[in-house]
């Protein structure tokens, strides 16, 4: 899988694209992306002059959700998104509604994931207290030292390698408003080391009270983490499960399928898999919306018998 659009839309809201050189800021439009052009970074111009003239604008207090896209020279080496998220710390005042931010909508041709450089969310999420969302995209680099925060809603962090001790941060953190955790965990090659262990304290059942929606994807310790999940009481209260995109094979699939709690989801999305046509049919006959879609057959080169990620690079 390429990540090959951008997105058009946010925290359920469309998504219009800032430019300074066609008119004011428009306080009918909520989610505005901000993303450096090709040309703008030729120029010798930065995300952040950008954003400041954004968040100058007459109006902008009405704003409710900010993406950002491309920050960086299209090059490898690219720098992180330290100055980035300071600059939209350094905006708060002027951004009184904002409770939704996605950083790093960055298309393959402009960034590889892996090479999307991130830095710590905490300052971020203390300077918007009241911040609802928030989505990450990130290669490496990412802190997620988070103690906790009272509002947040929906956590998802995009990666082609996410790395252990991220996520132990992420389940480490006191986020009791939490209804929808998504995780993208990666390849090995490009740091996604995160262990089934390193779940021990999502899959207990005691966090984040609220959670509904819970995705770990894009792994190649899918089934590890399908029978985890399949003993665990976070089954019991969760709607949707999404394992999808990774490398998930019959034994994780025969995991879901012997545990009760998993005919009493809404939803299970498995798309992007390694199952055999007969456990495919039999999880269809689950009796809920089972999404098992995109079948992938194994590569002879491949040293994880064959089976791989839908992101990595």
């Amino acid at each position: 899988m390429s990540l090959s659009q951008h997105l058009d839309a946010f925290d359920g809201k469309p998504v219009e694209d800032w430019d300074p050189e066609a008119g004011s800021f428009d306080p009918a439009i909520v989610v505005y992306r901000v993303r450096l052009e090709y040309e703008d970074a030729e120029e010798g111009k930065h995300w952040t002059d950008l954003f400041s003239t954004l968040a100058a604008q007459p109006g902008v207090e009405a704003m409710t959700g900010l993406v950002v896209g491309q920050w960086a020279s299209y090059a490898r080496d690219a720098e992180h998104s330290a100055d980035v998220v300071h600059a939209i710390i350094a905006a708060r005042d002027r951004l009184p509604a904002l409770r939704a931010i996605f950083l790093g909508d960055i298309l393959s041709e402009e960034n590889e994931i892996s090479w999307i450089e991130q830095t710590d969310m905490a300052p971020l999420l203390a300077a918007y207290p009241r911040l609802e969302t928030l989505g990450v995209r990130c290669g490496s680099g990412l802190g997620f030292r988070v103690t906790g925060h009272a509002h947040l809603k929906s956590l998802t962090i995009q990666s082609g390698g996410l790395s252990g001790a991220v996520v132990q941060d992420v389940l480490s953190a006191d986020l009791p408003a939490l209804e929808h955790l998504e995780l993208w965990l990666g390849d090995p090659n490009y740091g996604g080391d995160a262990e089934a262990e390193d779940f021990a304290l999502l899959l207990d059942g005691t966090r984040f009270p609220k959670l509904r929606r819970l995705g770990l994807r894009d792994s190649f310790i899918a089934d590890d983490l399908a029978a985890m999940l399949a003993r665990s009481p976070i089954l019991e209260r969760i709607r949707v499960l999404d394992l999808s995109l990774g490398a998930l094979t019959d034994a994780g699939a025969q995991a879901l399928l012997d545990s009760p709690a998993v005919a009493r989801l809404e939803k299970l999305d498995l798309h992007h898999h390694f199952c055999s046509d007969e456990m495919v049919m039999r999880l269809k006959r689950l009796g809920i919306d089972v999404d098992v879609s995109d079948p992938q057959s194994p590569d002879d080169w491949d040293r994880f018998e064959g089976r791989y990620v839908s992101v990595a690079e």
